[in-house]
């Protein structure tokens, strides 16, 4: 299963890291206090940030992802609507090690990503070696997850772009462990049988398969600022 759907996230980050550069002034608004309140978006979801400056070369932020996004994916001939759940917080130490607005991170998030799959085959599919009726499978539900607990590591650069605002743009990535389905069933009449649970479970570690290249989440972040 290919779960691409950060793609368009990621562009459109990057679309506007481009876009806005150029009205970025370098480094920061020496006039403003050492604290920054704002909102982030991008591949970790979008939500509040709070950012403490404690010297030129050292801060502290805090921030929450929150976006669902809905698309199809096949595994097996099977179509599954997928809901991808951005729901994470986290905290991140920043180095400045010009004492400017380039700084990098490490930190860690607390990770409740997910995806939910909702199967309803229209025709004749294969789960697990075995071909079953549509009336026969009902619709098969899942849950995609990943490590509650998982580092991160960024670098990034944020500049004033009017007394006070700050933009700052950070790439990065999150190691969230490798995706595992949860409880993967069906409602069909055969769900209890034991051939269908077996054929369940072969087709539960067919979907993790697809997904285990996802133990390593992308990081394209924005994050528009007041200091104060």
């Amino acid at each position: 299963m290919n779960m691409n759907s950060s793609n368009w996230i990621a562009r459109g980050v990057i679309a506007l890291g481009i876009s806005t550069a150029p009205f970025l002034a370098h480094g920061q608004d020496s006039s403003a206090g050492r604290w920054s309140l704002g909102v982030t978006g991008g591949t970790l979801g979008v939500g509040p940030e709070l950012a403490f400056r404690a010297s030129p070369y050292l801060g502290a932020r805090a921030n929450a992802g929150f976006l669902t996004i809905s698309r199809d994916e096949e595994v097996d001939d099977i179509s599954y609507d997928g809901d991808l759940n951005l729901n994470s917080f986290g905290v991140m130490l920043d180095w400045y090690p010009t004492g400017d607005g380039l700084r990098i991170s490490v930190g860690a998030r607390a990770n409740n990503n997910e995806v939910e799959l909702v199967g309803a085959p229209t025709t004749n599919v294969t789960i697990g070696g075995t071909t079953y009726s549509p009336a026969q499978v009902g619709t098969l539900v899942g849950t995609v997850t990943t490590d509650d607990f998982a580092p991160a590591l960024t670098i990034g650069y944020g500049g004033t772009l009017a007394k006070g605002f700050t933009l700052g743009a950070e790439i990065g990535v999150l190691w969230q462990g490798k995706p595992t389905i949860d409880n993967l069933r069906a409602t069909g009449p055969l769900a209890g049988t034991n051939q269908f649970q077996a054929d369940i479970e072969r087709e539960q570690q067919r979907i993790e398969d697809e997904v285990s290249d996802y133990d390593l989440w992308p990081i394209l972040q924005l994050a528009f600022l007041y200091r104060f």
